[in-house]
C-alpha cells in the first residue's frame, strides 16, 4: 500500500536511500542548468541517466514504490531527450517535486512513519497522465499535477518576496520597547553574520510571522512576536559553532547540545522587563504536537500561540535552505508543500492562515 508500504529488505532499503542521496544533487544541478539553457542536449541526457539510475537502483533494492514514482517522470524525460517535448519551467518544477516527494517518502519509510500526507497516489497518477500528454498539453498537465499534490496552483518561477525594511518604530510602542527591539535586531544581525546562508533570514521569517498573525486579526501581540523572531535563534551563539554550523548529520550528543539553544535566548528575554510573552515563544518554538519537540516535550495545549506560529515560519525557512549546500534551488511552492506534508508536526490552526500568506505572495508575482 502507498500509505504504509511493506519493507521486505531493510538493508536493501538503506542502500537505496544512500544511492538516492548521492544522485539527487546531480538532478538538481542539471535542472538548474536546463532552466537557463533548455536545449542543452548533454545536460538532458545526464538528467535522464540520473532518473534512470534511480529507477534501476530502486528495482535492484526491491523498493517498488520508488520505481512507481520515478518510471513516469523518466518517460517524460525520454520524450524530452528525443525532441518530442521541450524542457519547460513546469517540467523542471515537476521533476524537482517528484524528487522531493521520493526523498520524503524514503525518509518516512526508514523510520516506519505513514505516508498519508505525501499524496503519492495522486502524484503517480498525475505523472502517468503527464507521460502520455500531447506536447501542447504538457505544461497545463504539469500544473494540474502540482496543484493536486501540493494544494497550490503554481505560478512557475515564483519566489518569496522579501522586504527591505523590518518592522520597527511602532507608533503605539514605548521608546523603551523600541530601543529593546533595536537591540534584539542587532543580536539577530550578529547571528546572520555567522553564515552566508543566513543572510536575510530574519526579514523573511518576520514578514511571514507578522503577515500570518495579521490574517487572523493579530491574536499574538505583534511587538512580542517581532521580539521573538529576532531572538529565537540567538541562543545558538552560546553553543560551539562546530555543532550548529555542522553540514553533516549530528550525533546524539550534538543534538542534545543543540536542544539547549531556545532556553538561552528565552532566558535573556525573561530577564528584561516587558518581554515575558516573547520569552515564552522563543522557549517553545521547537516544541511540537504530541510531545515530539524540544526542549520540554510539551503537548500541543501547553504550547503558546506564538511558539506554534514561529515554529512554522522557522521550519519553512529551514526547508527553503536545507539543501542549498548541494546546489538546490528550492521553489517557494515546493517548500510550502513540504511543510503541509508534515502538518501533524505543526499547529493545524496556523497552517491555513500561513498557506494564505504564501498563496497571496505567489499570486502577487
Amino acid at each position: 500500500m502507498l500509505t504504509a508500504p511493506m519493507v521486505s529488505d531493510r538493508e536493501a532499503l538503506d542502500d537505496f536511500v544512500d544511492a538516492l542521496r548521492d544522485i539527487a544533487p546531480a538532478i538538481e544541478r542539471d535542472v538548474a542548468r536546463l532552466r537557463s539553457a533548455p536545449g542543452e542536449r548533454q545536460v538532458i541526457a545526464s538528467l535522464f541517466r540520473s532518473l534512470h539510475n534511480i529507477k534501476g537502483d530502486a528495482a535492484l533494492c526491491k523498493v517498488d514504490l520508488a520505481v512507481a514514482i520515478v518510471h513516469p517522470i523518466e518517460t517524460v524525460l525520454a520524450r524530452v531527450r528525443s525532441g518530442v517535448l521541450p524542457f519547460t519551467e513546469p517540467l523542471a518544477e515537476i521533476i524537482l517535486l517528484t524528487v522531493d516527494r521520493l526523498e520524503l517518502a524514503m525518509a518516512r519509510i526508514v523510520v516506519d512513519e505513514a505516508l498519508d500526507e505525501l499524496q503519492l497516489w495522486p502524484l503517480i497518477d498525475g505523472l502517468e497522465r503527464l507521460a502520455g500528454a500531447a506536447p501542447a498539453d504538457v505544461d497545463e498537465c504539469a500544473a494540474e499535477v502540482f496543484e493536486v499534490v501540493t494544494g497550490f496552483r503554481p505560478v512557475f518561477a515564483a519566489s518569496l518576496a522579501t522586504h527591505g525594511a523590518l518592522a520597527g518604530g511602532h507608533a503605539d510602542s514605548s521608546s523603551a520597547a523600541t530601543e529593546d527591539l533595536r537591540f534584539f535586531l542587532k543580536l539577530a544581525n550578529q547571528f546572520e553574520l555567522r553564515s552566508p546562508l543566513f543572510k536575510g533570514r530574519t526579514t523573511r521569517i518576520l514578514r511571514l510571522a507578522l503577515d500570518t498573525n495579521q490574517i487572523v486579526d493579530d491574536p499574538i501581540d505583534p511587538l512580542q512576536l517581532e521580539a521573538a523572531v529576532y531572538m529565537h535563534d540567538v541562543g545558538m551563539m552560546f553553543l560551539a559553532e562546530s555543532v550548529w554550523l555542522k553540514a553533516s548529520d549530528m550525533s546524539t550528543a550534538e543534538k542534545a547540545i543543540l536542544h539547549a539553544h531556545p532556553g538561552y535566548a528565552a532566558g535573556l528575554l525573561a530577564r528584561m522587563p516587558g518581554w515575558a510573552a516573547a520569552a515564552e515563544m522563543v522557549a517553545q518554538h521547537h516544541e511540537a504536537a504530541g510531545g515530539a519537540g524540544y526542549p520540554a516535550a510539551l503537548e500541543s495545549a501547553q504550547i503558546c500561540a506564538g511558539g506554534k506560529l514561529l515554529a512554522i515560519c522557522d521550519a519553512f525557512e529551514a526547508v527553503m535552505l536545507k539543501h542549498i549546500n548541494r546546489g538546490r534551488n528550492r521553489s517557494l511552492l515546493r517548500a510550502i508543500a513540504e511543510i503541509n506534508a508534515c502538518d501533524k508536526q505543526f499547529a493545524s490552526e496556523w497552517i491555513a492562515p500561513f498557506n494564505q500568506v504564501i498563496r497571496r505572495s505567489v499570486e502577487a508575482r
